[in-house]
């Protein structure tokens, strides 16, 4: 069977704000982009999407009538706003220095959401350059896009940096949405904002095409309301790609052929109690949970260790802003984008202060600048090769052999904080790291709220076991469903 073929015979339907999938194609993109207006920049006003495809209905209408070419043939889906499109629209992380700087080509997972007849609706807003900027930012703001408002509740934050795909799922703008992330940039807002999010392992989703932070981290990753969902759009997305030398081994399979009721049952699944915080509602939340896979079949092992986690958080720093730079150079000379470097990124930030720097500056980015020296990359190369060693074969690696597990398992997130700008980001725990920076798999799903305010549930396993770890959320998801309408609460 080969990759077409398998994609085509998954059988489901989906429903996109309120309209079948098999109704015409047409009309359900219209209906989406109807919700964009009445929600998004009306109403509610969240603020998800950045920019509107002025191709979407001409897409919709080509694809009409045409033997499907997948099992989302037809399906609308947003894309964060730091994936290449070769189109009418932008692609500028958030940040006016990239405005008018259009891209040579799509991106990879471009061309295989196009290639597979999903109707590219339009581009998601973000924490600007993926939230690397400042460590005093708010996430879900850009100087291009402004501020993304969480669905549940308005006053709060939606996490970051997929914040616009993550508030889009969540208010049934559309179903599906492409978020990416470095280190809990698809589980943070999609926890925050009560829906699926579902980072790969790195290197099974190509980042050709996609702005960069470190090629050791980056990945993109589906956004949905369910695990089906987003285990469809891995059928699309995920596969080898000659641009991008980490997808080497990326393994071409059936995500949603291990999704079954019973897929819990003899599973072994380890309780991260480090990893788990001290919120008091979020626990008990995580007590039911527990309880509901036991009485589901799994094996609950409770707790287990994930050594190293300071270090591997420390190494995986001092690494980052040096790959940063090197990165983000090496993709800004290839676009031909209007800044060339990062230097030239800083200086117009500062010329254009009052636009880019008027909610928090960009130290960040000034501290990866000084670090092309010699010393600085030959120091990069040690931290993450000790930080890729101890959060994966010693950590996560390790705690799965020791005690014969499936997956490791914790609360993603405590409840967001509230926006605000003189502030910006609260440390609300987020339990992101371990997965992120060893580049393995990490699923969260709707566990449950606590005060109008979503909570997800984390599983993640080893290297290249994204379809188990699918399998697992979805088991979850059938004991203990969770997931809920927005209120769009304004206190």
């Amino acid at each position: 069977m080969n990759r077409r073929q398998f994609i085509g015979s998954t059988s489901a339907t989906l429903v996109l704000a309120g309209c079948a999938h098999r109704q015409p194609i047409a009309e359900a993109v219209e209906r989406c982009l109807q919700r964009i207006d009445e929600i998004d920049k009306h109403g509610p006003a969240i603020n998800s999407v950045i920019e509107i495809n002025p191709d979407a209905r001409r897409i919709a209408e080509a694809l009409e009538g045409r033997s499907p070419l997948s099992a989302l043939h037809g399906v609308p889906i947003l894309i964060k706003d730091n994936i290449e499109t070769a189109d009418a629209m932008e692609t500028t992380a958030g940040s006016l220095a990239l405005v008018g700087a259009k891209p040579k080509r799509d991106a990879f997972i471009v061309e295989r959401l196009r290639a597979s007849g999903l109707v590219l609706l339009g581009k998601t807003n973000l924490s600007e350059w993926a939230n690397i900027r400042s460590s005093k930012s708010t996430s879900g703001w850009s100087a291009r896009g402004g501020l993304t408002r969480n669905p549940h509740r308005l006053t709060h934050n939606t996490s970051g940096s997929s914040s616009g795909s993550a508030a889009a799922v969540a208010a049934g703008l559309v179903r599906l949405a492409i978020g990416t992330e470095t280190n809990g940039s698809i589980v943070s807002p999609a926890s925050a904002c009560g829906i699926v999010g579902f980072k790969p392992t790195v290197g099974m989703v190509s980042r050709a095409g996609i702005i960069p932070i470190t090629h050791w981290q980056d990945t993109a990753g589906p956004m949905a309301r369910t695990v089906r969902e987003a285990a469809m759009l891995m059928n699309v997305i995920a596969g080898h790609d000659e641009r991008d030398a980490m997808t080497k081994d990326a393994r071409v399979m059936d995500f949603t052929a291990g999704l079954r009721a019973d897929a819990l049952k003899g599973k072994r699944l380890g309780v991260v109690r480090a990893m788990s915080g001290e919120h008091a509602q979020v626990l008990a939340l995580f007590e039911q949970a527990l309880k509901a896979m036991r009485d589901a079949g799994a094996i609950i092992v409770d707790p287990v260790q994930l050594p190293h986690r300071d270090e591997i958080n420390r190494s995986a720093s001092r690494a980052m802003l040096t790959e940063f730079r090197a990165d983000l150079n090496a993709y800004l000379e290839e676009r031909g984008a209007n800044v060339k470097s990062l230097a030239e990124v800083i200086a117009f930030n500062e010329a254009h202060r009052e636009q880019e720097l008027r909610h928090f500056g960009q130290k960040l980015f000034e501290l990866a600048e000084k670090l092309g020296t010699e010393e600085a990359i030959a120091m990069a190369k040690a931290a993450r090769a000790e930080a890729s060693r101890l959060a994966g074969t010693e950590g996560i690696d390790a705690a799965l052999r020791e005690h014969q597990l499936d997956a490791l398992i914790c609360p993603t997130n405590d409840p967001i904080h509230k926006t605000d700008f003189a502030k910006g980001d609260a440390r609300v725990r987020v339990s992101s790291s371990p997965a992120a920076i060893a580049g393995y798999p990490h699923l969260t799903v709707p566990m449950g709220f606590v005060d109008d305010l979503p909570v997800g549930l984390s599983f993640f396993g080893g290297a290249w076991s994204d379809a188990s770890v699918l399998a697992l959320g979805y088991g979850f998801e059938q004991v203990m469903p969770a997931f809920r309408e927005p209120k769009f609460r304004a206190d």
